[in-house]
């Protein structure tokens, strides 16, 4: 997996100041996608164990919330492979940081084990470890600027524990929230 950008305060993707990783790879190409350049699986660099290692340093600074994990798309299933041990180990380092990924792909589609575009052996356990999930592409026409940490009004923000314990969609109260 590659990744293309690291964020150490970032406050646009999640609650509170955070860690951000930008990975590489997607095959949604949204029209107006923001982050075109993410596309390729090729782009930025290897995300090393060097890499990672820096990143799970950076959650110990009392003052981050927790990681951000978006793109490209963290969910595609290579990038699945790597993302789960590195997300496991943030779990067992720093259980009450918060884990955000973002994902073209809906939560429905991520948990359906007969779609083989995002559905792995990865998939739930990541999901498990996941606080929350912004899902859904990007819709160019339902774009707003004044939503809180998604970019059209398709895109949900879900609650993804609660959402797996009781089999229903749990909306996150940020799905209010606007800039």
């Amino acid at each position: 997996m590659n990744c293309c950008g690291i964020y150490y305060c970032d406050t646009a993707n999640g609650v509170g100041i955070r860690t951000s990783l930008y990975v590489s790879g997607c095959t949604h190409h949204c029209k107006g996608c923001f982050n075109e350049a993410t596309w390729d699986f090729n782009y930025g660099k290897l995300f090393t164990p060097e890499i990672a290692e820096e990143v799970i340093k950076s959650l110990a600074r009392p003052y981050i919330q927790g990681i951000t994990i978006l793109g490209g798309e963290p969910w595609e299933i290579v990038n699945q492979k790597v993302l789960r041990p590195f997300i496991e180990r943030i779990r067992r380092e720093y259980p009450d940081k918060t884990i955000w990924t973002y994902s073209g792909y809906l939560f429905e589609e991520l948990l359906d084990p007969d779609n083989k575009r995002c559905h792995s052996e990865d998939t739930l356990p990541m999901l498990e470890m996941t606080d929350i999930l912004v899902d859904g592409e990007f819709i160019e026409a339902r774009k707003n600027l004044k939503l809180r940490f998604r970019g059209s009004d398709n895109q949900r923000i879900i609650k993804v524990k609660e959402s797996l314990e009781t089999g229903e969609v749990v909306l996150s109260e940020y799905m209010q929230g606007r800039i």
